[in-house]
């Protein structure tokens, strides 16, 4: 085979090539087109399958756009970057129930870390949301016991969710439909099987609960939690963050890639020969082949050509050719507007006209739509941990005490002695502040008697960033009264005060005298 011929059928596949990748392009922009012209004929929402399609073009596209990538790895680290802290207000003193332990035992469960609370989980779970727009939490339930695990269920999987007919903001039931694959360990066949399941809403628990519908299972051990962002007031689903950015980021792409093309063939068409006549342009022409050949510098940059006075030979005039990649800034402004991100933040690079405090800091509005989010996942944790705290109660070995009533399809559960179920969620501040100017504040307002030491404490840790805050005070609190003990209270007031509360000096709670306890055999 001729050298010609191979550059020829070469030429021809990198053609086919390019016009596949010109199709796939297109079918992508007709996916969208078909989105929003479900959006314009249409008052309701998306389709369950073209949401379906959305999703996995947005999960391909925050894996290869580094646009993308970048916008939903900030976006997580300013929601999640910097942790939260949960907190009960109840700790089981004064004879109230004791709700923080139980809310922090479940929250510091391994099983519970790995898809909830763990960092890891938080970060894929906002980033569920950029790609996906919606998550399904499971909180398994042992009926006995009252123990809840978490469990995440696909987007995927989840294909309706049947609301109440009369009110459609109200949510009963979650349909799934799944395949398992299992492996027969004598054959070694894997077989595959469709399953199919309702999921009650964590707020529906009807009096009445059927166990099919329609013949299938009602897993009432499993409640769901959706957490949904971006769908129209009654979508049963939302959809992606990245959806709006994908066209703009794709443009942003291909501006890119023809600049690229233009900077390069300004650089292999460099000089232009011209000569009187047809043998001085021969001669032109064998003078600039002759010169050595570099492979490492094919186009020969940097060459010297000798010709005569008569002979002609210059740079190509780049008047007229924009080769300035700042010129696609407006496309790379509206993917970071899709994001909700400043262009500076998204491109990592404050620009031209740009300044190291534009590019580190978030103006209001950003900073209002994080906090927005923020308190998505606030609404999310509240609801997980108010059930975590109703089965507690209702399960007959539940470790929590308290009566439970209903109204409508709802159980209200009040635990006993009046135990406030307060939960404290807090976020630290998204931007950086000076801890020396926040702990100064609480200084001033430790000096004014009227905010308790716990609470001055608890900001002050805070402040300095510390994990555990919840540990740390319990060291620092009486376990009987609830009071702060200072850290510089000394042995002999600490006996007195054992003395004052009728203990023996230094006893501990669990201590029993040896002559109260009866001999099973019945010697004294």
């Amino acid at each position: 085979m001729s050298e010609a011929t191979s550059e020829s059928r070469l030429e021809d596949a990198l053609n086919r090539i390019e016009l596949l990748t010109e199709s796939l392009a297109d079918m992508e922009l007709a996916l969208e087109d078909r989105g929003w012209n479900l959006v314009g004929e249409s008052s309701k929402e998306f389709s369950r399958d073209g949401l379906q399609r959305a999703a996995e073009l947005c999960r391909v596209m925050a894996i290869a756009s580094p646009l993308i990538k970048r916008g939903n790895a900030v976006r997580a680290a300013y929601v999640w970057g910097k942790g939260i802290g949960v907190t009960a207000r109840a700790d089981g003193t004064d004879g109230t129930e004791d709700v923080n332990s139980l809310i922090q035992e479940f929250l510091d469960d391994d099983a519970t870390r790995a898809c909830f609370s763990g960092a890891q989980a938080q970060i894929a779970n906002e980033n569920l949301l950029a790609t996906d727009g919606n998550l399904f939490c499971a909180f398994v339930t042992r009926p006995l016991t009252g123990k809840v695990t978490p469990r995440l269920i696909d987007f995927d999987e989840i294909t309706d969710v049947i609301r109440d007919p009369e009110d459609r903001a109200t949510v009963w039931y979650y349909r799934r439909d799944w395949n398992v694959t299992t492996l027969d360990v004598a054959t070694g066949r894997e077989e595959t099987v469709t399953r199919a399941a309702y999921y009650p809403d964590l707020r529906y628990r009807p009096r009445s609960r059927p166990r099919h519908i329609g013949g299938v299972e009602v897993r009432w051990d499993m409640p769901i939690y959706h957490v949904k962002v971006n769908g129209g007031r009654h979508w049963k689903f939302g959809i992606g963050d990245d959806y709006a950015a994908l066209p703009w980021a794709r443009s942003y792409k291909e501006f890119l890639e023809s600049w690229a093309a233009l900077t390069k063939a300004l650089s292999r068409i460099a000089w232009q020969a011209s000569s009187k006549n047809k043998a001085q342009a021969k001669r032109q022409k064998l003078a600039l082949e002759s010169r050595p050949h570099d492979p490492a510098n094919p186009t020969g940059a940097g060459a010297t050509v000798v010709a005569t006075e008569d002979q002609k030979i210059e740079a190509v005039s780049k008047s007229g050719a924009t080769i300035d990649a700042e010129s696609g800034r407006p496309l790379l402004a509206m993917v970071a507007a899709a994001l909700g991100l400043p262009v500076t933040t998204l491109s990592a690079d404050p620009g031209q006209t740009g300044a190291r405090a534009v590019a580190e800091t978030l103006n209001t509005p950003t900073k209002l739509e994080f906090g927005a989010r923020r308190e998505v996942w606030t609404d999310f944790y509240r609801a997980a941990l108010g059930y975590v705290i109703d089965q507690a109660v209702i399960a007959p070995q539940g470790p929590l005490n308290g009566t439970v009533s209903r109204d409508g399809d709802r159980i209200i559960v009040e635990l006993a002695g009046g135990t406030d179920r307060t939960l404290d969620i807090t976020w630290p501040e998204i931007d950086e502040d000076d801890p020396k100017e926040i702990i100064d504040a609480i200084a001033t307002a430790g000096s004014l008697e009227i905010v308790p030491p716990l609470v001055l404490l608890r900001l002050v840790l805070r402040a300095l960033k510390v994990r555990d805050v919840d540990e740390i005070l319990a060291q620092v609190t009486d376990p009987e009264t609830g009071e702060f003990i200072p850290p510089e209270m000394n042995a002999g007031q600490a006996l007195a005060d054992d003395f004052r509360r009728g203990r023996a000096a230094g006893a501990r709670d669990d201590y029993q005298d040896p002559d109260d306890v009866e001999d099973p055999d019945g010697d004294q």
